[in-house]
């Protein structure tokens, strides 16, 4: 006992020092971030003010449509994979997932062979005279499929946490499974879909790669926060990317502020 005590004694330090040092190679370009966005604040110029209205409104009204979508048909998703076994329930599971690892650039070509002009669905789209691609649709559809996996992720650890004794005792009282869902098992579920919502936000929200390549970037139609700083900065506009910059990290992190105070259930639902 006393030789393995002094064997942690003497790894202490170790762990200590390697944990240190990444806890400071992830805060060191936060900081420096931020301590340059306020060397630079020398207020906004009205060019930089027009690209940060013009991109916080497109990027606002996309995520907003891109929510709605994902809260309508992630919900039921994340019920079923969450209570009913089916067959193929795995591979659905798997493919939900997939966009997590998949990187950008190959969800944006995938988008393009589906929606584009050229595309599976998209020949008979173009036919019948509407063009996906580089529109605001494309914009939305982009970040649906990076978010959807970080709303049903959670939303189904939320449905699999709800306690069916509870559910049958509204069933026994003479509740109608629809009612049950509504007045039971969707309120208690309530804090883990609101945790897959806010991060599905933030994930549309910060959404780039994909978008690029399936909408472009029009500074008119599809010009998002995180292609606003791309254009200013190529453009040698440091400091109105960085202030763009400065509005997204404000907005990730209150967007872990709120996850915090909804009780963790994205951290539980492994996200």
């Amino acid at each position: 006992m006393p030789n393995r005590r002094a064997g942690t004694e003497r790894l202490a330090p170790l762990v200590w020092s390697a944990a240190a040092l990444l806890v400071v190679f992830l805060a060191l370009p936060m900081t420096a971030m931020v301590w340059r966005a306020w060397g630079e604040s020398r207020g906004l110029t009205p060019e930089a003010l027009r690209v940060l209205r013009r991109a916080m409104g497109l990027s606002l009204a996309t995520t907003g449509a891109t929510m709605l979508v994902v809260a309508l048909l992630g919900t039921p998703l994340a019920y079923a994979l969450a209570r009913r076994r089916f067959p193929g329930a795995a591979l659905v599971d798997t493919l939900v997932d997939l966009p997590i690892v998949l990187p950008p650039a190959v969800a944006g070509i995938a988008l393009l062979m589906a929606f584009g002009r050229r595309g599976v669905l998209g020949r008979w789209l173009d036919e019948a005279g509407i063009q996906v691609t580089f529109t605001t649709t494309a914009v939305v559809l982009a970040q649906v499929f990076v978010a959807v996996p970080f709303f049903v992720r959670a939303a189904k650890a939320g449905f699999a946490r709800v306690d069916r004794d509870t559910e049958a005792a509204a069933a026994d009282l003479g509740a109608s499974p629809a009612r049950v869902f509504w007045t039971v098992t969707l309120p208690l579920a309530r804090p883990g879909l609101a945790a897959g919502a806010v991060l599905a936000w933030a994930r549309a929200l910060g959404e780039f790669g994909a978008t690029i390549m399936f909408a472009g970037n029009n500074a008119e139609r599809t010009q998002t926060m995180p292609l606003a700083i791309y254009g200013r900065y190529y453009a040698n506009d440091l400091q109105s990317a960085l202030l763009l910059a400065m509005v997204l990290l404000g907005a990730a992190v209150l967007v872990l502020l709120s996850v915090r105070l909804a009780g963790g259930n994205a951290g539980s639902a492994g996200l």
